[in-house]
């Protein structure tokens, strides 16, 4: 099972957020620049550089541990500043909802049906807005920051983890670790009677479309049979000892995710983000890893599974993008990967971590470029802004030690062999396949952002998309997007 278990934001760009025309509260203050700006500005820069890049650049020890926790105390108090402003912002649309509602009460008698019908898609916006800004400021923004210190860890830390590496080579004590064995992959037992767990995943499948919690399937016979074949050939190279059964739900979520025994979800969000089949493959692998580890198992003795994601936030319904803001919130996601969220189980980075290894060596072993998962994850923290994958990131936060981790477990089996398969013709068939494909307008009567709920009903037809933010060319990044309307010149900060 997933970590989602994200799943960003994540991190990636972001291009439009609402700027209210007013603040409800006085933010916290900007960060202090503690740092000269010949060190602040290098810094700033490193975060918006991608993984592959610092690991490439930092062997070599750059900033002192003084400057380096001194950017991490700006980075904090820079989410700090960030989220506060969208918590401001929440609670103005609650009262602007509040208001405007009264305002409907109190005239409504002598309204035509013209002007009924704005008022309520003016009601309907502003919950949608509320919505919107109270996911960002407890879930977006967050991950958005601990994906940015997390790259300032590593270039404290790398040095040194790359000598340890080296080190490893020389001696030969890399075949030591755990699953170093990939040459008997599939003749080793990773976990024990994987069979028992078919009844649980069952039990939770049929849950969930009980209560008309699980998107609908793509029915399109070319996408299906391309995504089965693709995961049943990583399982038969894989330790997975029952057969994987494949279900692509039409959802716009980034992710994908695995119910005990076998039970494999890809949601059509993931197919779109990935850029080639082995970034594709690799998030396969990391699901598959985790039905042969049986970590669904191993978390159902703390809470149930289908409960857990009939709970989940629509993170990736309300941050889907086109064809607006309004119909976004109406696509049929309902947030399965963050629900599946092992932390938000009680569980610690264990499974994760061993997901993240059997995975590549998976996708290793069916012949596939091994970086297909790093890449994706890669390229989801640098290029795509920390909206639309909202949920990968909360599912797969971008720690330090996993990205480390899955950096050392490619080099230590050998890296890509040259025929490595990278991408197909067939994938990108399936891509094109989908840009056309319809996603379904379902009503979405409820939303939950973790702590409460939040109610946002979507039943007044022909409304327009709320109001688009006032964005800055070159914005990349939630932190930006937090300054915009400030009065001071911002433009240097993180």
């Amino acid at each position: 099972m997933k970590s989602i278990g994200h799943d960003f934001l994540i991190f990636i760009l972001v291009t439009a957020l609402i700027i209210p025309a007013g603040c409800a509260s006085r933010p916290k203050p900007l960060p202090k620049r503690t740092l000269a700006p010949e060190i602040l500005n290098p810094l700033l820069q490193e975060t918006r550089k991608s993984y592959g890049e610092l690991f490439e650049e930092a062997t070599r020890p750059r900033y002192t541990s003084a400057q380096v926790q001194k950017m991490k105390t700006y980075l904090d108090q820079s989410k700090d500043y960030c989220v506060s402003a969208y918590k401001g912002r929440t609670r103005q649309y609650e009262r602007e909802v509040q208001d405007a509602s009264m305002d409907l009460y109190r005239i409504g008698g002598r309204l035509d049906e013209a002007d009924r019908h704005d008022r309520h898609c003016q009601i309907q916006n502003l919950r949608i807005l509320q919505a919107r800004s109270e996911i960002l400021s407890e879930q977006a923004i967050p991950v958005a920051y601990e994906n940015r210190k997390a790259k300032v860890e590593l270039l404290e830390r790398w040095p040194a983890e790359y000598r340890e590496m080296q080190n490893e080579f020389a001696s030969g004590s890399y075949k030591n670790r755990r699953w170093a064995n990939v040459k008997d992959i599939g003749y080793r037992v990773v976990a024990e009677d994987q069979k028992d767990d078919i009844k649980t995943g069952l039990e939770a499948i049929q849950q969930l479309r009980r209560q008309g919690a699980m998107p609908e399937e793509v029915d399109d016979s070319t996408v299906r049979k391309y995504v089965s074949r693709v995961a049943e050939d990583i399982a038969k190279h894989s330790d997975l000892q029952v057969p994987v059964k494949v279900t692509v739900l039409n959802s716009k979520e980034i992710n994908a995710f695995a119910l005990p025994g076998g039970f494999l979800f890809v949601q059509r969000g993931l197919i779109e983000a990935a850029e080639n089949e082995s970034q594709l493959v690799g998030v396969i692998s990391h699901e598959i890893a985790h039905a042969a580890a049986r970590h669904g198992h191993k978390l159902v003795r703390k809470a149930n599974i289908a409960n857990i994601l009939i709970q989940a936030a629509s993170v990736a319904s309300i941050f889907a993008g086109t064809p607006g803001l309004y119909y976004a919130l109406r696509y049929g996601s309902m947030g399965l990967g963050l629900a599946l969220n092992l932390n938000l189980l009680g569980k610690s980075r264990e499974f994760e971590l061993e997901a993240d290894q059997l995975g590549i060596q998976y996708a290793w072993s069916a012949g596939y470029d091994p970086r297909g998962f790093f890449d994706f994850f890669d390229r989801m923290a640098t290029e795509k802004g920390y909206v639309t994958g909202a949920s990968w990131f909360r599912t797969h936060p971008p720690f330090y030690e996993r990205m480390v981790s899955a950096r050392k477990e490619i080099l230590f089996i050998g890296g890509a062999p040259k025929d490595a398969m990278k991408d197909s013709n067939e994938f990108q068939t399936v891509k094109d396949l989908l840009k056309d494909y319809p996603v379904p307008l379902e009503r979405m009567d409820q939303q939950n952002s973790g702590r409460r709920q939040v109610y946002v009903p979507v039943h007044t037809e022909g409304c327009p998309a709320p109001e688009q933010a006032r964005t800055k060319e070159g914005v990349q990044y939630l932190e930006d997007i937090c300054r915009l309307g400030a009065e001071e010149d911002l433009s240097e900060e993180p």
